[in-house]
């Protein structure tokens, strides 16, 4: 299999691409691929550029899996992404660029809801739903309910007490 070449390029050598080197070998050139730029694409816009192509998925965390499962829907026309904790393992620059991506799919038209203790997602939503008042089995209870500016402003939970100061108010 090592014989046959693709751009230059053999089986292990597109397995160890990253999705960033990948998304610009299949973009143009001998490789030109259009269906696959196109999942690579997706792939970066959820913030996995740098994961290998030959990577196994049992070394992705679960912010790492579920963010590849978002980025194979991407093309689906169903209209509500749910996602649990989607920012775990990310850095604060990847951070952003799922936030940038989570307002695409709304301006288009989605629905979303994520889960998440991340102060910076909180702070970027437009709806905040908060249980409490406590974790575990102290919890369970809506305590807030309203935009991120509201809570700061109430600080009537600890959710709101921290992003507060998050957000310097």
């Amino acid at each position: 299999m090592l014989e046959y070449r693709l751009g230059g390029r053999d089986i292990s050598e597109v397995l160890a691409m990253s999705v960033t080197e990948a998304e610009e070998f299949f973009g143009g050139g001998e490789a030109h691929t259009p269906a696959a730029h196109r999942i690579l694409d997706r792939l970066a816009d959820v913030g996995l550029g740098y994961l290998t192509l030959g990577q196994p998925l049992t070394t992705l965390s679960g912010g790492e899996r579920q963010r590849l499962k978002l980025a194979t829907h991407m093309a689906d026309k169903g209209g509500v992404y749910i996602l649990d904790e989607p920012t775990t393992g990310l850095h604060l620059a990847d951070v952003e660029q799922l936030l940038g991506l989570l307002d695409r799919l709304v301006d288009s038209g989605k629905s979303v809801i994520v889960i998440e203790h991340h102060q910076a997602v909180m702070a970027h939503a437009d709806w905040i739903i908060d249980l409490g008042p406590g974790a575990g089995h102290d919890g369970g209870r809506v305590v807030f309910e309203g935009t991120p500016a509201d809570l700061v402003e109430a600080r009537s939970t600890l959710t709101g007490e921290h992003l507060a100061a998050y957000v310097g108010a």
